[in-house]
């Protein structure tokens, strides 16, 4: 049986450390194999390049995340919103999730990105890590829903 709360926990915190920047925590978190992606649901937003990855293990998910996390701004807050399990097997739980970015603009918190993630925990020796990340930030001009 899975514990649905400290697979929410991982993504929580996963987030509060790549914002702080912890990088020794960051190792403990993911998987060996773990597949990281990001990118726009236009995939031509100004910044793609910044944005965009596509990354597989953890040394170059971690290489990623550090470079990226350090031409990014201080503070940067990612929170994680409507965690929710979409799917289990034995040993992982697969996740989806809002994620709201905000930094500060003349000393006033300021929205910078919104998207969807989606997530796979996977339980390691009673523990979970982070076997996938992707994200997918919103670009598009919204419209009626009708009209997608």
């Amino acid at each position: 049986m899975h514990d649905r709360l400290a697979a929410h926990e991982l993504l929580h915190r996963w987030w509060f450390v790549y914002d702080e920047g912890e990088f020794d925590a960051w190792e403990d978190l993911l998987t060996e194999d773990v597949w990281f992606t990001s990118r726009t649901d236009t995939g031509n937003h100004p910044h793609e390049e910044f944005i965009a990855s596509d990354n597989r293990g953890r040394e170059a998910v971690l290489a990623w995340q550090r470079a990226h996390r350090l031409a990014s701004p201080y503070p940067l807050r990612h929170n994680g919103t409507n965690i929710h399990v979409i799917g289990e097997t034995e040993d992982e739980l697969s996740l989806s999730s809002y994620i709201h970015v905000t930094s500060v603009d003349d000393r006033v918190p300021s929205n910078i990105a919104s998207g969807i993630v989606r997530a796979v925990a996977r339980r390691e020796e009673g523990v979970y890590r982070l076997a996938q990340v992707h994200v997918v930030l919103d670009t598009m001009k919204a419209v009626a829903f009708s009209e997608r």
